[in-house]
């Protein structure tokens, strides 16, 4: 489903002389359908850049991510209009980041039953499988038609959790989906994962806990730290 060639990102500090800070570079691996491919490695080596410039948040500097989408049609992710990469977001690939964003003056139910019914679900079924995860990840039915702006932070991850995975899109991406869980909810949400995998999910995930990323993995991709620091003409 993914090929994920040579890919580079590099941020340019146009207020610090344009000095160029490398995140990564050159990561190759292949995502398969139902594939758990894990991203480990100390901190500022770019673990959550790679997961954004897959899903184009970030442009990558060079290389390509080759998407086979749901109609087997190839798209390059690193170079992809804006128009392809919102319709296979709304469609086809899903985003866990460590943080939530809130919109206001939403109910947590509306917020997760919306993001379903935007890809043409009904409405009933909707809303009755976003009870059922908001029960199973613990968040109490007295919070349900809350706003989530004045939720907890581990509150607002389970929501953000639910958001992304609800429909089960054909690629998840998590970037550190349990950090501010207890672990009770951490597991609840292990399971889940564990779950979308079986029914054909493919994920790429960042987890700081190595047992657990082995024990999800296929494959782990070693992110190591580049060391270099260049000075852009």
């Amino acid at each position: 489903m993914i090929q994920c060639r040579n890919l580079s990102k590099s941020f340019v500090m146009h207020m610090r002389g344009g000095v160029a800070i490398h995140a990564f570079t050159d990561v190759s691996f292949n995502l398969r359908e139902g594939e758990f491919v894990g991203v480990s490695g100390p901190s500022g080596t770019g673990k959550s850049s790679l997961l954004k410039c897959i899903y184009r948040t970030y442009l990558p500097t060079s290389g390509h991510v080759w998407y086979t989408d749901q109609h087997d049609e190839v798209v390059d992710l690193a170079c992809a209009d804006e128009q392809t990469v919102m319709r296979l977001r709304a469609q086809e690939i899903g985003y866990v980041s460590q943080f939530l964003p809130v919109i206001p003056r939403v109910s947590a139910l509306d917020t997760i039953t919306n993001s379903m019914t935007a890809k043409g679900f009904a409405r009933e079924d909707s809303e009755d499988k976003a009870k059922d995860l908001l029960e199973r990840l613990g968040i109490p039915e007295s919070l349900w038609n809350m706003f989530p702006s004045t939720f907890s932070g581990g509150e607002k991850q389970r929501i953000n959790i639910i958001h992304a995975v609800i429909s089960q899109p054909r690629v998840l991406l998590l970037d550190e989906p349990t950090a501010s869980l207890d672990a009770r909810s951490a597991q609840a949400v292990i399971e889940l994962v564990r779950e979308l995998k079986d029914e054909g999910t493919a994920m790429i995930g960042v987890f700081h806990d190595a047992e657990l990323l082995k024990s999800l993995s296929d494959r782990v991709v070693h992110m190591r730290c580049p060391n270099a620091v260049e000075v852009v003409a």
